[in-house]
């Protein structure tokens, strides 16, 4: 430690005289820091700053000082410690701050074991501290944020306690790989890392704990496509069709193909693609309703447990506010019509932005098929539309990867363009725009494969084509709904398993790096007392960064998640199933990054999940509105259902046969080859003589839509609403039978109520004189007669 510093007696006089009503700042002198180690032994610090070790005429240590200055009049505590190249500087508040936080929320805290002598948790005193430092401001009006950024000070944070029973607790009995199927303790989550974290982890852990019936009933829809892999009527059809000849795939010399060459497609294609597809998707919906509706029950008992079912935030706003400064100007609500303008172009121009890139991924599909079917290589020619599809998804997950760093500059662009008054409205606008932006960026070309691929491409001889050039995709004889199963597993799979490896690997690696580091260049201390504290706050600062919105993005992960799992679940059964593995591994994965990799998060105060409730709300509607158009639009459940009782055999009053035989005839349209125009050039290598070639579609020999046809898109579109009103209808009556807010949770806030009135009426005076007694409407009657009485008394 750094000798006492000698103050001259100008300096001391100038002390002394000081201002009684405007206080003289002085410049922040070092020697106050520097004090007996010995006395600061056992001092819990609150906070730890840390900056570059510069000279000290330098402008960053001038507005350095200054802000100790400012921390000082408000008789923060301060040590400063020196390590290497780097400073260290730990604050911690006096009590009477925590103090006037008790007296103006009324005891905030109660219901918490670990309170201070102050009366208030470690983590509001973290939060409050946390508060103070960011408004403290130099007199040029710089807040820590700005000094941060100007490299004053190179990052703040609170401190880990680790070695202490709650942090010990966790970091020994939930921040483990071991401890995947356990229980989370979710009230010591709270006293650690404060509600808000504690909430993310009960609703985590709820949501993984409702995948488990989803993802049961989708493993046994699952089975039962493959039980019936082989003896699927179509998929035989398709499987024995050698003498069906399919029109070429591409019109640079591809050649005539025979049906049967599909036949594994078509095994496939009824995995998932079957009678069971639209049951499950009828319980998705009703899944993901009771799974929010019984979620608002939990967090409600969570809330009323945590005495913070009627938390005001604006309340706590403003006491903080009020502690920081009692002469404090509050920033008013404000509303700008032009700002919102400016934000609905912006968030418009974003997603037409996003779109288009969607639109390059299909063009990177059709043009890519298109070489994959010149390869000389026979397994890619013969599977080039798989193949493609498969790299499309592969590059769709790419420009996710990329997107979501742009998606989240625009977003924060656009917050700050909003001014938004509080951290929560800062927090609900960033939200709302970063989903906006990443689901149309994740299901964008999902979109497209499910209701565009194959059906706005035309026909043989009148295909639509790109710059007149490539013509669009075609979907599968059997259908489309195996490419939407391709591209929806192959962004799932890499996003759950990539992305996690990053997030782990990532602060790990850098952990490792940092300490390894830390270790060559250490510089040992002669003091055996500040080592201690030193080497705390060394390993802390070694640790991973965190920023405000650090909990945002494990959500975001989750609700993009969710999404995958209820949108567009018809077409992949196995999605809860995957969710489910991911997210035991998540929930441990996300512990140890909190505990062991990275600084500890700034604890928030919350008693819900935010906004992140009514986004999951809308996913759940849109998931009945998208999967009710995948049964009618993407499977071939329609088409089926129409053959099978309005055209094939059974309608026709056969028996003893299935009644699907001869769909896929019945399905393929036919076309003269000799009305091929003059951009298709066929190989004629397979099929030399061939006059006629069939496609998928319904039309006539004029080439114009089939009776058949307009009888399919009539019932498309009538399931299609009686599919969603059904479904909704029992969402409603799901969400009326089970109550958002236990009964309970209701009765036990109607007794705390009268328990508070009772309190404050027995704080009240008791009366003791005589006119209290007098239950006369008028109280002061009585006095008046007494004093006429007086003065007649007196006049005799």
């Amino acid at each position: 430690m750094d000798s006492y510093e000698n103050m001259s007696v100008s300096g001391a006089l100038t002390m002394y005289k000081l201002n009684i009503e405007e206080p003289v700042r002085t410049p922040w002198q070092e020697h106050l820091l520097h004090l007996d180690p010995m006395i600061f032994a056992e001092v819990k610090w609150d906070f730890v700053l840390v900056c570059e070790s510069k000279s000290l005429d330098s402008e960053a240590e001038e507005k350095r000082r200054q802000y100790m200055s400012e921390l000082e009049l408000k008789r923060f505590k301060i040590k400063k410690s020196k390590d290497g190249k780097k400073n260290f500087y730990g604050v911690r508040a006096p009590p009477d701050i925590f103090r006037k936080y008790v007296r103006l929320l009324k005891n905030p805290d109660q219901g918490i074991g670990n309170l201070s002598e102050e009366h208030v948790s470690e983590t509001s005193r973290i939060r409050i501290v946390h508060f103070i430092l960011h408004k403290t401001s130099l007199r040029s009006g710089e807040t820590l944020d700005d000094l941060i950024k100007l490299g004053v000070f190179e990052t703040a944070f609170p401190l880990h306690t680790l070695h202490e029973t709650t942090g010990k607790n966790l970091k020994e009995k939930w921040a483990r790989w071991r401890d995947v199927i356990y229980k989370q303790p979710v009230p010591q989550i709270r006293e650690y890392f404060g509600e808000k974290v504690a909430l993310y982890f009960a609703w985590l852990g709820w949501y993984t704990l409702m995948l488990c019936p989803a993802a049961l009933v989708g493993i046994v829809v699952f089975f039962y496509g493959f039980v019936h892999f082989s003896s699927s009527k179509i998929s035989q059809e398709i499987c024995t069709a050698n003498t069906t000849v399919m029109c070429p795939l591409c019109d640079q010399k591809c050649p005539y193909w025979p049906l049967s060459d599909t036949c594994t497609y078509a095994k496939v294609t009824h995995l998932f693609d079957n009678e069971g597809t639209v049951f499950f998707a009828m319980f998705m919906a009703v899944w993901a309703t009771i799974f929010l509706e019984l979620w608002k029950r939990q967090r409600a008992r969570d809330a009323s447990w945590w005495n913070l079912y009627s938390w005001d935030e604006d309340e706590e706003e403003l006491a903080l506010e009020l502690i920081n400064n009692p002469e404090c100007n509050i920033q008013k609500h404000q509303h700008s019509y032009l700002r919102s303008t400016l934000v609905l172009l912006g968030v418009a121009a974003m997603i037409a932005i996003l779109i288009g890139i969607a639109q390059a991924l299909v063009v990177y599909r059709v043009v890519v098929t298109v070489f994959f079917m010149r390869s000389s290589w026979h397994l890619l020619s013969e599977h080039a539309n798989t193949a493609a599809v498969m790299s499309g998804a592969v590059l769709h997950y790419l420009t996710i990867v990329i997107m979501t760093k742009v998606n989240r500059v625009v977003s924060t662009y656009l917050c700050n363009l909003e001014k938004p008054r509080t951290f929560t409205e800062r927090e609900n606008s960033f939200t709302t725009k970063v989903f906006t932006f990443q689901f149309v960026t994740h299901f964008s070309s999902l979109f497209y494969v499910a209701f565009f691929l194959g059906r706005i491409n035309g026909y043989p001889g009148n295909y639509m084509r790109i710059a007149g050039e490539w013509r669009l995709e075609e979907c599968h004889p059997s259908g489309c709904i195996t490419d939407l199963f391709i591209q929806m597993c192959i962004i799932m799979v890499l996003k759950q398993t990539l992305s996690n490896c990053m997030e782990f690997l990532s602060p790990f690696l850098k952990y490792k790096f940092r300490k390894l580091k830390d270790k060559r260049s250490r510089v040992h201390s002669e003091h055996g007392s500040e080592d201690i504290t030193t080497e705390a706050w060394r390993a802390n600062y070694r640790l991973g960064e965190v920023h405000i919105f650090s909990l945002f993005d494990e959500f975001l992960e989750m609700v993009i998640q969710y999404s995958f799992t209820t949108i567009f679940v018809a077409a992949f059964p196995l999605a809860p199933l995957l969710a489910f593995i991911n997210n035991m591994l998540e929930i441990r994965l996300d512990a140890i990054k909190m505990t062991r990799l990275q600084r500890r998060l700034v604890p928030r105060k919350a008693n819900d999940i935010g906004i992140w409730l009514q986004v999951l709300e809308a996913v759940g509607v849109l998931a009945v509105i998208t999967n009710g158009l995948v049964i009618s639009i993407t499977s071939d459940f329609i088409p089926r259902l129409i053959y099978k009782y309005a055209y094939g055999p059974c309608a026709q009053g056969q028996e003893d046969i299935d009644c699907l035989t001869g769909y896929i005839n019945q399905s393929l349209s036919i076309f003269r080859t000799q009305d091929f125009d003059s951009r298709t050039q066929v190989s004629l290598t397979l099929f030399p003589n061939t006059t006629e070639c069939r496609y998928r579609d319904y039309r006539n020999a004029d080439y114009s839509f089939s009776v058949q046809f307009w009888h399919i898109f009539a019932a498309r579109l009538a399931f299609v609403i009686i599919f969603e009103h059904v479904a909704v209808c029992i969402k409603f009556i799901a969400a009326w039978f089970v109550p958002d807010v236990p009964q309970s949770v209701k009765n036990n806030n109607l007794d705390k109520k009268l328990s508070d009135l009772r309190d404050e009426l027995g704080e009240m005076p008791e009366e003791t004189d005589e006119l209290s007694h007098d239950s006369s409407p008028y109280p002061y009657r009585n006095l008046l007669v007494e004093l006429s009485m007086i003065e007649r008394s007196t006049e005799v």
